[in-house]
């Protein structure tokens, strides 16, 4: 199969700002970024179809391996679907706690107050299911590889969940192990393996977090 040659086109201009509005800009980002938490306790309180779809849309516009975009986001309000997901997410996070999860990973849980009933994945009113596409598939449905599909798919998973709480919104990752059976639920193909589960909401009011600190920028930066 020949590679494609993308037409060349102009780079999109980027606003000019000056140095000091960079560094107000940043810093103001990161301040924003510093109140995002993981949170537990949603409400029900609905929200517009269409600012999931606008968060969605954030993320595929990440960058990916050749251009191949691996990533599919299934975004479910269906109260049913959300049932039949936490039955069986709850069923694998049972053996998890009780068989497979090491002490040690036990321990750190349960600092997060953390266990095997997501009574979240009912409550909220979204879920959004990342699916990684291991390979494409072209007109004649022959495979397409796929070049580096984790890096990729991790990276628009990153910018869904910032463009989530520039929404307003808080999110909690989840990743009940294994992760098949989203497959089966949501009718995905055979390429596509789940990466991650996001739920998506408002806190409840006065819901608490876990009094965690990030690491300082010196202990994760180098500079040379």
């Amino acid at each position: 199969m020949s590679e494609k040659i993308f037409q060349q086109v102009p780079a999109p201009l980027l606003p000019r700002y000056t140095d000091e509005e960079m560094r107000i800009r940043s810093m103001s980002f990161f301040k924003s970024l510093s109140n995002r938490r993981t949170i537990r306790d949603f409400s029900d309180k609905p929200i517009e179809r269409e600012v999931m779809k606008n968060c969605i849309r954030v993320a595929g516009t990440a960058p990916s391996g050749a251009n191949m975009q691996p990533w599919h986001f299934v975004l479910i309000s269906d109260p049913v679907i959300k049932k039949q997901i936490r039955i069986a997410a709850e069923k694998e996070e049972k053996i998890f706690y009780n068989k497979r999860a090491p002490k040690e990973w036990l321990e750190v849980l349960s600092q997060l107050g953390t266990d095997e009933h997501k009574p979240y994945l009912e409550i909220a009113p979204y879920l959004i299911v990342i699916f990684m596409q291991k390979f494409g598939k072209s007109n004649n449905n022959c495979k397409v590889k796929h070049y580096y599909g984790l890096e990729s798919v991790g990276i628009a998973t990153g910018m869904l969940i910032t463009a989530i709480h520039n929404a307003g919104l808080a999110s909690l990752t989840h990743t009940p192990s294994p992760m098949g059976f989203l497959n089966k639920i949501l009718r995905r193909p055979d390429n596509e393996r789940p990466f991650l589960l996001l739920v998506v909401g408002h806190p409840v009011k006065d819901t608490k977090v876990p009094n965690i600190k990030r690491k300082h920028i010196k202990t994760i930066l180098t500079e040379y």
